[in-house]
């Protein structure tokens, strides 16, 4: 058994909450009590508290003495920010993989496959997963361990999940979209850099004028 594929007890309680606030089992400004999920996960409170830290650096949650941690707003600036730095850092490696993905594209490949299958039958996750998963296997392409460390610093799956799901996005097709950028570094397209820039902008959700803050999830809603 491969032991990278093994995810940590934090990282698996911390999914666990990004779960549970992306399906609106706990609403922005709804409190998340560290000693409740601990029990309900048979777990100490100790790895709670780390991904809790770790989702309050992502500024999903918030904390304040004698309030303890509740689910922060999504913002419309917050959105704003976070889509041009993941545009300029895929961009770059885009362009840094360009040369490995022209000759070999297998790593995206089934992502895509994947990505059809959820189109056709409106999997939310699976559409959130095989995203995610196509854009961090382009990232990990360029070889620079750096830039994959910012870029999983960002929260990508986190945000990306938040965005289909309460907003939706411009996409028609999640595959049609990944199928083209595989495509382009298959023929080895010298514009690969800003066709993916120009595809990570395009993916941001769309937020309507005025907007201030996102609203929360409706009982029973899915993403596109």
């Amino acid at each position: 058994m491969s032991q990278p594929v093994v995810h940590s007890l934090r990282e698996q309680i911390r999914q666990h909450i990004v779960e549970g606030i992306v399906s609106g089992r706990w609403q922005p400004g709804e409190r998340i009590v560290e000693r409740r999920i601990a029990v309900e996960l048979e777990v100490s409170q100790t790895p709670v508290r780390e991904a809790l830290r770790e989702l309050e650096a992502l500024r999903l949650i918030e904390s304040a003495p004698n309030k303890g941690v509740r689910v922060r707003a999504l913002t419309v600036p917050v959105l704003e920010e976070i889509y041009p730095v993941r545009a300029g850092l895929e961009q770059i490696a885009a362009e840094l993989a360009a040369g490995r993905l022209e000759r070999d594209v297998s790593a995206l490949e089934p992502h895509v496959a994947a990505l059809y299958a959820a189109d056709r039958t409106g999997d939310a996750e699976g559409q959130v997963g095989h995203t995610v998963a196509f854009h961090r296997e382009l990232v990990r392409a360029s070889g620079n361990g750096v830039l994959l460390h910012t870029w999983e610093s960002l929260g990508i799956e986190v945000w990306t999940a938040l965005s289909i799901r309460w907003l939706g996005t411009r996409q028609q097709s999640y595959a049609e979209e990944h199928q083209a950028l595989l495509d382009a570094f298959t023929r080895g397209d010298p514009r690969i850099g800003e066709l993916v820039k120009e595809h990570v902008l395009n993916c941001a959700p769309h937020v309507p004028e005025g907007t201030e803050t996102v609203p929360p999830l409706a009982q029973g809603a899915r993403g596109a």
